[in-house]
């Protein structure tokens, strides 16, 4: 059995485990849970009613959030001539091609997001064990793997994120700080689960949305009413 915090038992204390909160009021209660020493990340957790062993009803995409997440990306490009140029001026932290490739190979793997030009793939292709398993190698369903590098390097940089769903067919994200105001931790969730709904596969019989839970890195989870 799990042993928490007095802290983390204290907050929990707060939430009514099975009660699906307005968005406005779930908010709130994430940013009234005990403080910690640093500025915690709020997170949401969006269960999907997929069939995550179909291919055909995996999500996966990105979505810029109105207003960011609170966190330095480290973004890096496969590019060369004026992509690379592009990227570098967009403020990716390494650009390159099969010299990054390498790099990766060799086990650098200190960044958050990785962009590649298409004709960047015939180097970026073998890295698939590597980035895959990370979430970080990229794929044109995420928007990262496209001609315009410095575009999308800038959009990253100022808050683009990835997501795509997991074998248990949840989809999890980062939505801002506990520092943001409560409004703009309501509008980056309401964007996200939006585009989310957007997504929703054919395939897929029933509810898409089956729950919505926010939680920030040291504290508990609180149920959403948004499907």
């Amino acid at each position: 059995m799990v042993k928490h915090s007095k802290r983390y038992e204290k907050s929990a204390a707060l939430v009514e485990r099975s009660k699906e909160y307005p968005l406005e009021e779930a908010v709130k209660l994430v940013k009234s849970f005990e403080p910690v020493k640093f500025d915690e990340t709020v997170e949401v957790a969006v269960k999907l009613g997929i069939d995550p062993r179909k291919t055909d009803q995996n999500v996966r995409g990105s979505v810029s959030l109105p207003h960011g997440i609170g966190k330095e990306v480290r973004v890096i490009a496969f590019a060369e001539g004026e992509a690379a140029r592009a990227a570098e001026e967009a403020g990716a932290i390494k650009v390159g091609s099969q010299d990054l490739a390498k790099e990766i190979q060799g086990g650098w793997l200190d960044f958050d997001v990785a962009i590649a030009a298409p004709d960047m793939m015939k180097y970026v292709g073998k890295l698939g064990r590597i980035l895959g398993p990370q979430g970080k190698m990229p794929s044109p369903k995420a928007g990262t793997v496209t001609p315009d590098v410095g575009k999308a390097v800038a959009e990253f940089k100022a808050g683009k994120i990835e997501f795509r769903s997991d074998s248990g067919g949840n989809v999890h994200a980062p939505v801002g700080k506990v520092s943001f105001p409560e409004e703009k931790l309501a509008e980056n969730l309401e964007a996200f689960v939006s585009h989310i709904k957007s997504l929703r596969p054919s395939q897929v019989k029933g509810n898409f949305i089956v729950r919505v839970t926010i939680t920030t890195s040291m504290n508990p989870g609180v149920r959403v009413a948004m499907r």
